[in-house]
């Protein structure tokens, strides 16, 4: 039997305290290459922090995270190099065109083969005509995939998305979706997922992680969860975990 490959991200006991409130308490999770992992739960879960946490824009109150190995502590630039990031509440600067956007956050990452690796983004991302207009005039979809398309600028290793087809038409997200599953499923990278929309949790997921109160609550397959737990789907579940009626008989969440 091979061993199993080295976790993309590795996060253990991580904790974040403002003053007295504890945004995330002891979170410990892994992503593996080739996985999707979903963060899911209400508003104040502490989802987000968690995520800036990673991002290195916030400093973990204790616990540790590796990203490919390195400790992003000891190791910020190195862990960060092939890491990326979307999310609904972070646009991109409004007064550049989508494609001065995507030059100058190539140049960040230090992409090769720019031009070209621009083209295929816009492509990709269909904004080829719009690579000439500014972002801020940009719909909130075409601002999502702009998002989008600047989150893969690097083939990152390490994908961070944070409600990724929010203010997308379905059509569109379903391509989205399916693009970003292709990726990982060649084995490129792995994903951490964030979403209220339980149907595309469901949908792309192979494990999805429930939040409440900074704490990992529930863990597992999506659909083993449902089947576990009795319900008609994942957003049921959701709706139960943010009623705060999964606290008392919970079986401990899976080792990561």
């Amino acid at each position: 039997m091979s061993a199993a490959p080295e976790p993309i991200l590795s996060v253990e006991h991580l904790c974040k305290t403002f003053g007295a409130l504890k945004a995330v308490d002891d979170v410990s999770f892994h992503v593996a290459p080739g996985e999707i992992v979903g963060l899911v739960g209400p508003n104040g879960a502490g989802k987000t922090t968690t995520i800036n946490m990673v991002l290195g824009v916030l400093e973990p109150s204790s616990g540790r995270i590796e990203i490919e190995g390195v400790d992003l502590e000891k190791g910020r630039t190195r862990a960060l190099t092939r890491t990326n990031f979307a999310a609904v509440y972070a646009p991109l600067p409004g007064n550049l065109t989508v494609e001065q956007n995507l030059r100058v956050f190539g140049r960040l990452y230090d992409v090769e083969g720019l031009a070209a690796r621009i083209e295929e983004l816009l492509v990709e991302y269909d904004l080829v005509k719009y690579r000439r207009a500014k972002a801020g005039v940009l719909s909130s979809g075409e601002q999502t995939r702009l998002g989008l398309a600047k989150a893969m600028l690097n083939r990152p290793r390490l994908l961070l998305l944070d409600e990724p087809t929010a203010s997308i038409d379905p059509s569109t997200a379903r391509d989205i979706r399916a693009g970003i599953s292709s990726i990982v499923d060649s084995g490129h990278c792995g994903v951490v997922w964030t979403s209220h929309n339980m149907y595309e949790v469901e949908a792309v997921c192979d494990r999805v992680m429930f939040l409440s109160h900074g704490r990992i609550v529930l863990e597992g397959e999506p659909h083993q969860l449902v089947v576990d737990h009795g319900v008609a789907s994942l957003d049921d579940l959701f709706v139960q975990v943010a009623r705060e009626r999964l606290h008392e008989g919970l079986r401990p969440a899976a080792a990561s």
